[in-house]
């Protein structure tokens, strides 16, 4: 099948183009042409990449001419996407729309994939879980009202769809602290997914006529399914690094909770990886780092308070 995707050297988009080429498909990736992207195309071979702005409607109608299916994958997310909202809006919704009048132009319109997001149901930690894709769309930052907006240019394109929901995809590798990791309250539920089972459940959406003009959560599952707490000591675990106090963090509730994914498990049949699979497989990535990771730990921990607004300056320089 020949496709276009869009964000195709994002993690999730990397994981995706690796597995539609393992499959056969010929693949055109449209990307901004970062540093870092550029660095990621230079390792991929037999796919056909396009240098442009998903905004742009010229080059997105470029990009989209003969594919049969297009994965739009492209966004601007957290916390980039609350730093400057604006442009945010204008690559994950006007982009959108882009993408959607470029594939309706087409003789022959091509299917839409759409990346949503899990968070588009805003703080559900009051209520009992899962969560389903029938609940409500509640807002709660710039990205997610993009999202939600995108859906809808999607679901009133009359071109056939589908739109995956996802859980929280962790990065495999070392990832960088944030700022943002400090506002999810400790005691709020999450989910995970594997960016390869994601991965899976994309390229299986194209041989399945079941999932087109739906919406579904792709999750890792119940062996996915944590607190932040219990996620963080994990996550940082993986990476040789101790939990932070609890004190660092936001009481808050957060966009994060578990999700009812046996409609996209039987479907898409895409769940083959739990927690620990992808603790080991971050783990895996320090490589000969591993053995200064002791030495970096009260550093490490030192730096990441630091970006905490909830730590006392006292306790960043003794914590």
């Amino acid at each position: 099948m020949k496709l276009l995707l869009t964000g195709g050297f994002g993690n999730i988009g990397s994981h995706v183009l690796a597995e539609l080429q393992r499959r056969g498909h010929r693949v055109r990736c449209l990307s901004l042409g970062t540093p870092e992207d550029r660095r990621r195309a230079r390792g991929v071979g037999g796919v056909d990449v396009m240098w442009g702005d998903v905004r742009d409607p010229a080059t997105v109608a470029a990009a989209v001419e003969g594919a049969e299916a297009v994965l739009h994958l492209a966004a601007v997310i957290p916390p980039a996407s609350e730093d400057d909202p604006e442009y945010a809006r204008q690559v994950n919704v006007d982009g959108t729309r882009v993408v959607v009048r470029a594939c309706t132009a087409q003789a022959r319109p091509p299917k839409l994939l759409f990346a949503s997001t899990f968070d588009v149901h805003g703080h559900t930690l009051h209520r009992d879980p899962p969560r389903r894709v029938d609940d409500p769309l509640v807002p709660t930052d710039a990205y997610t009202a993009h999202k939600i907006a995108g859906e809808e240019l999607v679901r009133g394109s009359g071109l056939e769809w589908f739109i995956p929901r996802f859980a929280d995809v962790p990065i495999i590798g070392i990832r960088p602290a944030e700022p943002i990791m400090f506002e999810i309250g400790l005691d709020n539920r999450i989910e995970v997914l594997h960016p390869a089972d994601a991965a899976v459940a994309l390229a299986n959406a194209l041989e399945t006529p079941q999932v087109w003009g739906r919406v579904l959560f792709l999750g890792g599952g119940p062996s996915c399914q944590l607190t932040y707490r219990d996620y963080l000591t994990t996550m940082l675990g993986a990476m040789s690094l101790d939990m932070l106090p609890d004190n660092a963090f936001s009481g808050r509730p957060y966009a994060t909770d578990w999700l009812d994914t046996a409609e996209s498990q039987r479907l898409l049949a895409y769940q083959s990886r739990d927690v620990d699979d992808i603790v080991a497989d971050i783990a895996a990535t320090l490589g000969w780092r591993r053995y200064l990771a002791p030495l970096a730990r009260p550093l490490a921990k030192r730096a990441m308070l630091r970006m905490s607004p909830y730590v006392h300056d006292g306790d960043r320089l003794t914590g």
